[in-house]
């Protein structure tokens, strides 16, 4: 991480109470920036979040919101605004959790349906929002979307069929947003790979040892790694990259 990489500038990531967002949001912090959080039901990660950040002596604030509300959303650009001032970086990273709890034992329609509903519907409302923001200001801005390394390979399996759909799509959205909304803003996407989430951590010794074994650099990927991609892609050493998607999976996908 460059320290002061992100110096000045305020950010917003959407899902930071937990997991790859709160690295995330962590990471913009330490390299600078003032940063803005969204939750929808963990507030106590979201306050463990903003007091990190805030022991940075950075600014701060947590922001509830449902991401297949359209109307949550629509207040999302505003109430960003009143907590850092203005947005430089804004970072779709929140999605929907069908693989543990009792997401687990949903059907195969109630899982496509919260997919599409909270990682697609709402990663594309949020990013519509984001860049009538960001176009907006002096210096316009940074979208950050995510998505997923498998849709560009593929992977067996029911879960994996829902999520490559879903977060392909996210995929060929940002591209096609790109280019609609450059110069004024810059549109990247991250696409991790198996990542130590919550997920990968209640997953079977024998499953974790296959992926090992299948990942060219020899282990699961960290929410930090997915963090440091994330801010060089909001920082000024990416300024010339547009449309481009970062596989953060160890090499799985190259």
């Amino acid at each position: 991480m460059v320290a002061g990489a992100l110096a000045g500038r305020a950010v917003l990531v959407t899902g930071g109470s937990s997991g790859i967002g709160r690295a995330i949001a962590i990471a913009a912090a330490r390299a600078g920036a003032d940063v803005a959080i969204t939750y929808r039901v963990n507030a106590a990660g979201a306050e463990e979040v903003q007091r990190a950040i805030g022991a940075l002596g950075r600014r701060t604030s947590a922001i509830h919101l449902d991401l297949a509300s359209a109307a949550s959303l629509a207040d999302l650009a505003a109430a960003a605004r009143r907590a850092l001032g203005r947005v430089d970086v804004w970072i779709n990273n929140a999605g929907a959790d069908i693989l543990t709890g009792d997401a687990a034992s949903l059907s195969r329609l109630e899982k496509l349906d919260r997919l599409i509903a909270v990682d697609l519907r709402g990663t594309m409302i949020a990013s519509w929002h984001a860049a009538e923001l960001l176009a907006a200001q002096e210096h316009g801005g940074v979208i950050i979307n995510m998505s997923w390394d498998q849709v560009m390979i593929g992977m067996a399996g029911q879960n994996p069929e829902l999520y490559s759909a879903v977060k392909g799509g996210v995929l060929a959205f940002s591209k096609s947003l790109a280019r609609s909304v450059a110069p004024r803003v810059r549109v990247n996407i991250l696409a991790p790979g198996f990542i130590e989430t919550s997920f990968g951590e209640a997953a079977d010794e024998r499953w974790r040892r296959t992926v090992v074994d299948a990942t060219p650099l020899q282990r699961w990927g960290t929410p930090d790694d997915v963090a440091g991609a994330a801010v060089f892609l909001a920082s000024p050493a990416a300024a010339f990259l547009t449309g481009q998607t970062i596989f953060v999976g160890g090499g799985v996908v190259m």
